[in-house]
């Protein structure tokens, strides 16, 4: 019988750790789409309208409300709808802001190198921001770029 218990206990815990679970913040907060494929809709359930299928895995979006297991987001275009709790990751990800190329360094400073420059619109993942500068990743190169150039942080946040 303890096998068993230890058993369940086991696998309540991994439940518990899935990204539903990790989820209860309190918005508002950032998350990205975490499947290929992600519909919104109207309001908080399957019986709403579908408002837009969104095909971009790692989009940055804004938790704004939350109402069971569906959140409204908002996206970086700021449109806003509902969407299950199970399409989004906490992983953190940031979008570049539209204009021009914008800079990726080999250090967080205006002064380091330029490794390489993102187009507008690439999504890459975020780490280590300080307020001012974002440790980055697209298509496996690392770089530190500004926060001032993403969407998918708030003004002065610290992201560890």
């Amino acid at each position: 019988m303890r096998v068993w218990g230890a058993i369940a206990t086991a696998v309540l815990l991994q439940v518990a750790a899935t990204p539903a679970a990790a989820q209860m913040k309190k918005p508002p907060y950032w998350a990205s789409i975490a499947s290929g494929e992600a519909q919104t809709r109207a309001g908080p359930g399957r019986n709403y309208p579908g408002l837009f299928l969104y095909k971009r895995r790692d989009l940055p979006v804004k938790v704004v409300a939350v109402y069971e297991n569906w959140r409204r987001i908002q996206d970086p275009d700021g449109t806003l709808g509902w969407m299950l709790v199970t399409l989004l990751s906490d992983r953190r990800t940031a979008l570049i802001k539209a204009g021009e190329r914008r800079a990726i360094h080999d250090k967080p400073a205006s002064a380091s190198h330029v490794s390489y420059e993102a187009e507008p619109g690439v999504v890459g993942r975020i780490s280590d921001c300080d307020g001012d500068w974002c440790r980055i990743e697209i298509a496996k190169k690392r770089g530190y770029i500004r926060q001032s150039d993403v969407w998918g942080t708030d003004e002065n946040e610290s992201v560890k």
